[in-house]
Protein backbone atom coordinates (compact mmCIF):
# COMPACT_ATOMS: atom_id res chain seq x y z
CA UNK A 1 0.00 0.00 0.00
CA UNK A 2 1.32 3.67 -0.49
CA UNK A 3 1.58 5.06 2.88
CA UNK A 4 5.02 6.39 3.22
CA UNK A 5 5.67 9.15 0.76
CA UNK A 6 9.18 9.35 1.21
CA UNK A 7 10.24 6.10 0.96
CA UNK A 8 7.65 5.30 -2.05
CA UNK A 9 8.80 8.39 -4.25
CA UNK A 10 12.56 6.37 -4.30
CA UNK A 11 10.39 3.08 -5.22
CA UNK A 12 8.79 5.16 -7.90
CA UNK A 13 11.61 5.90 -9.25
CA UNK A 14 13.47 2.91 -8.94
CA UNK A 15 10.10 1.39 -10.76
CA UNK A 16 9.86 4.16 -13.26
CA UNK A 17 13.48 3.52 -14.43
CA UNK A 18 13.09 -0.45 -14.87
CA UNK A 19 10.33 0.59 -17.28
CA UNK A 20 12.25 3.35 -19.60
CA UNK A 21 13.83 0.41 -20.28
CA UNK A 22 11.11 -1.90 -21.78
CA UNK A 23 9.81 -1.19 -25.58
CA UNK A 24 6.68 0.27 -24.79
CA UNK A 25 3.92 -1.41 -24.90
CA UNK A 26 5.85 -3.71 -22.30
CA UNK A 27 5.96 -0.54 -20.36
CA UNK A 28 2.48 0.76 -20.21
CA UNK A 29 1.44 -2.46 -19.54
CA UNK A 30 3.75 -2.44 -16.65
CA UNK A 31 2.97 1.07 -15.59
CA UNK A 32 -0.54 -0.41 -14.96
CA UNK A 33 -0.09 -3.43 -13.65
CA UNK A 34 2.21 -1.55 -10.53
CA UNK A 35 -0.53 0.92 -10.15
CA UNK A 36 -3.09 -2.22 -9.47
CA UNK A 37 -0.32 -4.22 -7.06
CA UNK A 38 0.20 -1.05 -5.04
CA UNK A 39 -2.91 0.87 -4.93
CA UNK A 40 -5.12 -1.85 -3.60
CA UNK A 41 -7.82 -1.19 -5.91
CA UNK A 42 -7.98 2.84 -5.40
CA UNK A 43 -7.06 4.18 -8.44
CA UNK A 44 -8.60 5.49 -11.27
CA UNK A 45 -8.37 6.48 -14.89
CA UNK A 46 -8.71 9.91 -16.31
CA UNK A 47 -9.18 10.15 -19.94
CA UNK A 48 -10.33 12.85 -22.61
CA UNK A 49 -11.22 10.42 -25.24
CA UNK A 50 -9.37 11.68 -27.91
CA UNK A 51 -8.39 8.03 -28.70
CA UNK A 52 -9.12 4.30 -26.91
CA UNK A 53 -5.64 3.72 -26.51
CA UNK A 54 -5.07 3.75 -22.62
CA UNK A 55 -8.58 2.54 -21.92
CA UNK A 56 -7.46 -0.36 -23.98
CA UNK A 57 -4.85 -1.14 -22.19
CA UNK A 58 -6.09 -0.78 -18.49
CA UNK A 59 -8.98 -2.40 -18.84
CA UNK A 60 -6.90 -5.32 -20.51
CA UNK A 61 -5.35 -5.40 -17.41
CA UNK A 62 -8.38 -4.98 -15.06
CA UNK A 63 -11.90 -4.41 -16.65
CA UNK A 64 -13.42 -2.89 -13.75
CA UNK A 65 -11.02 -0.18 -13.83
CA UNK A 66 -13.24 3.30 -12.84
CA UNK A 67 -12.78 5.38 -16.30
CA UNK A 68 -13.21 9.13 -15.27
CA UNK A 69 -14.13 11.72 -18.24
CA UNK A 70 -14.07 15.43 -17.47
CA UNK A 71 -17.29 16.77 -19.33
CA UNK A 72 -16.62 20.53 -19.54
CA UNK A 73 -19.97 21.18 -21.28
CA UNK A 74 -18.12 22.36 -24.15
CA UNK A 75 -16.82 19.24 -25.68
CA UNK A 76 -17.87 18.43 -29.68
CA UNK A 77 -20.76 16.28 -30.10
CA UNK A 78 -19.01 13.91 -31.51
CA UNK A 79 -16.80 13.40 -28.38
CA UNK A 80 -19.90 12.57 -26.01
CA UNK A 81 -21.05 10.43 -28.93
CA UNK A 82 -17.55 8.47 -28.48
CA UNK A 83 -17.81 7.76 -25.05
CA UNK A 84 -20.96 7.20 -24.97
CA UNK A 85 -19.98 4.32 -27.79
CA UNK A 86 -17.09 3.06 -25.56
CA UNK A 87 -19.09 2.90 -22.44
CA UNK A 88 -21.47 0.56 -23.96
CA UNK A 89 -19.22 -0.99 -26.57
CA UNK A 90 -16.98 -2.19 -23.21
CA UNK A 91 -19.40 -1.83 -20.61
CA UNK A 92 -17.44 0.91 -19.04
CA UNK A 93 -16.89 1.93 -14.93
CA UNK A 94 -17.38 5.07 -16.26
CA UNK A 95 -17.54 8.48 -14.09
CA UNK A 96 -18.54 11.56 -15.80
CA UNK A 97 -17.85 14.64 -13.79
CA UNK A 98 -19.66 18.07 -14.59
CA UNK A 99 -18.24 21.42 -13.29
CA UNK A 100 -20.36 23.37 -10.35
CA UNK A 101 -21.05 26.46 -12.84
CA UNK A 102 -23.10 27.08 -15.70
CA UNK A 103 -21.83 27.58 -19.47
CA UNK A 104 -22.35 31.40 -18.54
CA UNK A 105 -19.62 31.61 -16.00
CA UNK A 106 -16.08 31.16 -17.16
CA UNK A 107 -16.99 30.10 -20.13
CA UNK A 108 -14.69 28.32 -22.28
CA UNK A 109 -11.25 29.77 -23.53
CA UNK A 110 -11.77 32.51 -20.41
CA UNK A 111 -9.01 32.30 -17.90
CA UNK A 112 -10.45 30.24 -15.37
CA UNK A 113 -12.05 27.89 -17.64
CA UNK A 114 -10.05 24.85 -17.26
CA UNK A 115 -9.27 24.93 -13.58
CA UNK A 116 -13.07 25.00 -12.81
CA UNK A 117 -14.14 23.00 -15.80
CA UNK A 118 -11.64 20.23 -15.49
CA UNK A 119 -8.71 20.48 -12.75
CA UNK A 120 -11.41 20.88 -9.74
CA UNK A 121 -13.56 18.37 -10.55
CA UNK A 122 -11.05 15.29 -11.14
CA UNK A 123 -9.30 16.38 -8.14
CA UNK A 124 -13.07 15.90 -6.46
CA UNK A 125 -13.76 12.43 -8.45
CA UNK A 126 -9.93 11.18 -7.61
CA UNK A 127 -10.80 11.99 -3.39
CA UNK A 128 -10.75 8.32 -1.80
CA UNK A 129 -7.79 7.06 -4.12
CA UNK A 130 -4.30 6.29 -3.67
CA UNK A 131 -3.07 6.43 -7.46
CA UNK A 132 -3.98 8.20 -10.81
CA UNK A 133 -3.58 6.69 -14.41
CA UNK A 134 -3.12 9.61 -17.35
CA UNK A 135 -2.77 9.57 -20.88
CA UNK A 136 0.23 11.98 -21.03
CA UNK A 137 2.84 11.89 -23.48
CA UNK A 138 6.23 13.64 -23.53
CA UNK A 139 5.66 14.73 -26.89
CA UNK A 140 2.13 16.65 -26.62
CA UNK A 141 4.00 19.79 -24.77
CA UNK A 142 7.32 21.12 -23.83
CA UNK A 143 6.46 21.37 -19.98
CA UNK A 144 5.87 17.40 -20.45
CA UNK A 145 9.51 16.50 -22.20
CA UNK A 146 10.54 15.03 -18.61
CA UNK A 147 7.24 13.56 -17.15
CA UNK A 148 8.41 9.80 -15.76
CA UNK A 149 6.33 6.96 -16.24
CA UNK A 150 5.28 6.39 -12.32
CA UNK A 151 6.16 9.56 -10.15
CA UNK A 152 4.59 10.59 -6.99
CA UNK A 153 1.95 13.57 -7.39
CA UNK A 154 2.84 15.99 -4.30
CA UNK A 155 -0.29 18.27 -5.57
CA UNK A 156 -2.80 15.53 -5.03
CA UNK A 157 -0.81 13.15 -2.40
CA UNK A 158 -0.96 10.01 -4.42
CA UNK A 159 0.65 8.23 -7.32
CA UNK A 160 0.41 9.48 -10.98
CA UNK A 161 1.32 7.27 -13.43
CA UNK A 162 1.50 8.34 -17.25
CA UNK A 163 1.78 4.45 -19.29
CA UNK A 164 1.86 6.35 -22.39
CA UNK A 165 4.66 8.63 -21.36
CA UNK A 166 7.03 7.22 -23.92
CA UNK A 167 4.64 6.97 -27.00
CA UNK A 168 4.85 9.03 -29.63
CA UNK A 169 1.92 10.25 -31.42
CA UNK A 170 2.59 7.46 -34.53
CA UNK A 171 3.03 4.67 -31.88
CA UNK A 172 -0.44 5.87 -31.08
CA UNK A 173 -1.95 5.41 -34.59
CA UNK A 174 -0.22 1.88 -34.91
CA UNK A 175 -1.27 0.74 -31.83
CA UNK A 176 -5.32 1.82 -32.59
CA UNK A 177 -4.90 -0.36 -36.02
CA UNK A 178 -3.09 -3.03 -34.83
CA UNK A 179 -5.85 -3.49 -32.26
CA UNK A 180 -8.42 -3.07 -34.34
CA UNK A 181 -9.59 -0.06 -31.93
CA UNK A 182 -12.73 2.76 -33.04
CA UNK A 183 -10.99 6.20 -34.55
CA UNK A 184 -12.80 9.54 -32.69
CA UNK A 185 -15.06 10.32 -35.34
CA UNK A 186 -12.92 14.05 -35.65
CA UNK A 187 -10.09 12.26 -36.78
CA UNK A 188 -11.18 11.84 -40.19
CA UNK A 189 -11.90 15.45 -40.33
CA UNK A 190 -8.29 16.83 -39.63
CA UNK A 191 -8.64 17.14 -35.63
CA UNK A 192 -5.62 15.30 -34.19
CA UNK A 193 -5.68 16.71 -30.53
CA UNK A 194 -9.10 17.83 -29.74
CA UNK A 195 -10.55 19.37 -26.77
CA UNK A 196 -13.25 21.47 -25.92
CA UNK A 197 -14.79 22.62 -29.15
CA UNK A 198 -14.39 26.86 -28.84
CA UNK A 199 -10.88 26.14 -28.24
CA UNK A 200 -9.80 23.67 -30.94
CA UNK A 201 -9.67 23.49 -34.88
CA UNK A 202 -8.39 21.00 -37.14
CA UNK A 203 -4.24 20.71 -37.67
CA UNK A 204 -2.98 20.51 -41.27
CA UNK A 205 -0.80 17.68 -42.22
CA UNK A 206 2.68 18.02 -41.06
CA UNK A 207 1.92 20.81 -38.41
CA UNK A 208 2.64 19.71 -34.73
CA UNK A 209 -0.99 18.11 -33.52
CA UNK A 210 -0.99 20.95 -30.66
CA UNK A 211 -1.45 23.70 -32.82
CA UNK A 212 -5.02 23.46 -32.88
CA UNK A 213 -5.67 23.43 -29.68
CA UNK A 214 -6.14 27.03 -27.94
CA UNK A 215 -5.23 28.50 -31.33
CA UNK A 216 -3.99 32.25 -31.26
CA UNK A 217 -2.96 31.81 -27.53
CA UNK A 218 0.66 30.77 -25.87
CA UNK A 219 -1.49 28.52 -23.68
CA UNK A 220 -0.58 24.56 -23.92
CA UNK A 221 -1.43 23.34 -20.70
CA UNK A 222 -5.07 22.95 -19.27
CA UNK A 223 -3.71 22.86 -15.96
CA UNK A 224 -4.42 19.06 -15.02
CA UNK A 225 -0.46 18.08 -15.17
CA UNK A 226 0.94 21.26 -13.98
Amino acid sequence: MIEDVRVNEQELAAASARLESLPIEEAAKGAIDWVIEHAGGKYAVASSFQDAVLIDLVIKADPNAEIIFLDTDFHFPETLAFVERLRKTWNLNLTTTHPSIGREESPCGSPRCCELRKVVPLNAALEGNKAWITGLKRVDTPERVGAPILAWDHQRNMVKANPLATWTDQDIDDYLERNGLPLHPLTYVGYVSIGCAPTTQPVADGHNPREGRWPGSDKTECGLHV
